[in-house]
């Protein structure tokens, strides 16, 4: 089969000019290379195409592959990460990894929490702050967290983003909505255990293959500076048996009401009441063969890179198939 790959490029952008911060999300040489040995071990022909511009000019072109293997990101706007689906979709060319309505909705984390809710999906209580002054007669209960709604890899989230009172609610809040151009999400505070669970499949098809609980030095909040440097700031553990069937049902039950496809990560975290609440799903999860959560949390279950991205693929084929 001949399998096309999209992708943003870190050093892409950075050598035209973009910044560390603006490519946060992007990956680096390294992932491409593991994910294209990976497509050519299951016996794929293997393309790269690059990123959504990339993509445009190799469709112009007249190139065609008889599926596209996507992680691309994309780069501005609430809809970037929907912008390749899109286009593929246009071309009807079949792809892995969920549909532009299914990115849009889980890149904006309060669109997506509404969702998961009405499936009867625990989650923290929270609103969006498009102006300063919406916070005015809120019933707040402090401590709150808050982060711009459609990031990802934590950008937005540093050590302020817990807020125990009013003055520094509206410190951050006015930060995000300056520094982002997009609205706050306001949530009460999760104080339990962090998690994040690994996905794989479709509807009733859909299953956890596992999962790793996120120890963060000192509490820190899992920003994306310590992401990048989670040797120095966290530890990761795999499920423990009091905690993980809860877990896994949370997650998957979340990924079927969001209708998220083939394979992706479904964070959790528990209440004060330590009750396991659905934060935000990840379906077009970091695949870097060392550092992403989600080969890292699948190695804790005897499931190499090569198995996982063939999982990944299966499901792919077997949604596609029919």
């Amino acid at each position: 089969m001949k399998i096309g790959l999209t992708f943003d490029l870190r050093s892409w952008y950075l050598d035209r000019g973009y910044s560390m911060e603006e490519t946060a999300e992007f990956d680096k040489e390294e992932t491409v290379d593991a994910l294209a040995a990976a497509l050519s071990k299951m016996g794929h022909q293997t393309e790269l195409i690059g990123n959504a511009f990339q993509l445009i000019e190799a469709l112009a072109a007249g190139k065609r592959w008889d599926m596209v293997f996507n992680i691309a990101e994309g780069l501005y706007g609430d809809g970037r990460e929907s912008v390749v689906p899109a286009i593929l979709d246009q071309y009807r060319i079949p792809y892995v990894f969920s549909g532009p309505v299914i990115m849009g909705i889980s890149l904006n984390k309060h669109l997506a929490k509404l969702v998961v809710e009405s499936a009867g999906v625990p989650v923290s209580k929270g609103f969006l702050v498009n102006d300063i002054n919406e916070i005015s007669g809120r019933d707040l209960e402090f401590p709150l967290f808050v982060k711009p709604v459609s990031e990802g890899t934590g950008k937005g989230i540093t050590d302020k983003s817990l807020v125990k009172n009013i003055s520094e609610l509206k410190t951050i809040i006015e930060w995000i909505l300056k520094e982002f151009n997009q609205p706050a999400l306001v949530e009460e505070y999760l104080p339990g255990r962090e998690f994040t669970v690994g996905v794989i499949g479709h509807g009733d098809q859909a299953y956890a293959i596992g999962g790793m609980e996120v120890i963060t030095a000192d509490n820190l909040p899992y920003s994306v500076h310590v992401k990048e440097n989670y040797h120095d700031y966290c530890k990761y553990l795999p499920l423990s048996d009091d905690i993980a069937e809860e877990c896994k049902s949370v997650a998957v039950n979340a990924w079927k009401a969001l209708d998220a496809v083939d394979g992706g990560r479904v964070d959790v975290k528990a209440d004060r009441n330590g009750r396991i609440c659905f934060i935000e799903a990840n379906p077009l999860a970091g695949l870097n063969p060392v550092h992403s959560d989600l080969p890292i949390l699948a190695r804790m279950y005897n499931i190499d890179y090569q198995k996982l991205l063939e999982m990944i693929m299966s499901a792919a084929l077997k949604r596609i198939s029919g």
